[in-house]
């Protein structure tokens, strides 16, 4: 292992660390919304499971991600920096501004600008299939949270059974199910270069992302926790059980087939569809708002970073 080896490696867990602290919300943010769980017991939940997650069922993703997305048999560490750096620090700019966004479309589009700048090929093919799996991830989303919120509003107990009550418990099961689709979908964002890069497989990938992401979750985690659990909608049981339930669902069938989609994009979508069901005076309108212009200037912002940075790395 080289200098540069090395440095691929600490930037990839600073990403994954990132991650690990911006996507609290979208795996636990329904269990603490609901007083199920209390925040700090959640993180403790979620950062094993998210381990698990990327070392285990992730490698369908880092292959994808890591081989597919770039023509080119191997990347070079100096366009895989780029991409890690521009991610992270867009990233990183997110979080303190607890404002969910989708860090897989700011790699994917980091990726595009730094593969243009070495002038290399992209495969467009699979980024139209990913951004049409993009926009009908959130759209599914609302409708299935909206349908399986009524579905369980059929069973009136589920309201007044209290987090101490059996459904309490099982929201937090659904929300560990949620973070580990978290591990194993997101992983990729972070090492799916060292795939691209040659520096490793899916299984060392997996793991080292999946320690960055750990510790993400353990020691920044708690703010975007707390803005998707109060912010964004205000939620009763059974729509907290109905988002986070089909955002699972949603996330764990574009991984079974190799891709990965947003988890925030996924929980925001289902959140919505199960506010809808309650009266749209549920929804945090300007948080949505602010959403929405995050998920533009992300990927935008991301493909335009990863290009400059790449050109200057090459003057060097």
């Amino acid at each position: 292992m080289n200098a540069t080896d090395i440095i691929l490696v600490i930037v990839a867990l600073a990403f994954a660390w990132s991650m690990g602290a911006h996507y609290t919300g979208a795996c636990m943010g329904m269990p603490v919304a609901t007083g199920s769980v209390r925040p700090g017991k959640a993180l403790l939940i979620m950062a094993p499971l998210t381990l698990a997650g990327a070392a285990l069922l992730s490698h369908g993703v880092l292959a994808n991600i890591g081989h597919r997305v770039i023509l080119a048999k191997t990347l070079g560490n100096g366009g895989a920096l780029a991409i890690l750096i521009a991610a992270f620090l867009l990233t990183i700019f997110f979080n303190q501004r607890r404002i969910p966004t989708s860090t897989i479309q700011i790699l994917v589009f980091s990726m595009i600008g730094a593969g243009s700048a070495l002038g290399l090929g992209i495969r467009w093919g699979l980024i139209m299939r990913l951004a049409v799996i993009w926009v009908l991830a959130p759209a599914a989303a609302f409708v299935l949270g909206f349908a399986l919120t009524k579905a369980l509003d059929l069973f009136p107990r589920l309201s007044q059974s209290g987090s101490a009550g059996l459904i309490g418990r099982m929201l937090v099961v659904v929300g560990g199910g949620a973070s580990l689709a978290m591990g194993a979908n997101d992983v990729a964002n972070a090492t799916a270069v060292f795939l691209s890069t040659g520096f490793a497989g899916p299984f060392l990938a997996g793991i080292v992302g999946g320690v960055g992401l750990a510790a993400g979750v353990l020691t920044w985690g708690r703010p975007l926790l707390e803005r998707m659990a109060f912010d964004v909608v205000k939620v009763d049981m059974p729509m907290a059980t109905a988002a986070q339930i089909v955002q699972g669902m949603v996330v764990l069938t574009a991984v079974f087939f190799g891709y990965f989609t947003s988890m925030n994009q996924a929980l925001i979508g289902a959140m919505a569809g199960a506010g809808f069901a309650r009266g749209r005076e549920t929804i945090g309108t300007k948080v949505i708002f602010s959403i929405l212009r995050g998920w533009i200037i992300g990927p935008a912002a991301g493909a335009a970073l990863a290009f400059l940075f790449t050109i200057v790395g090459k003057q060097l």
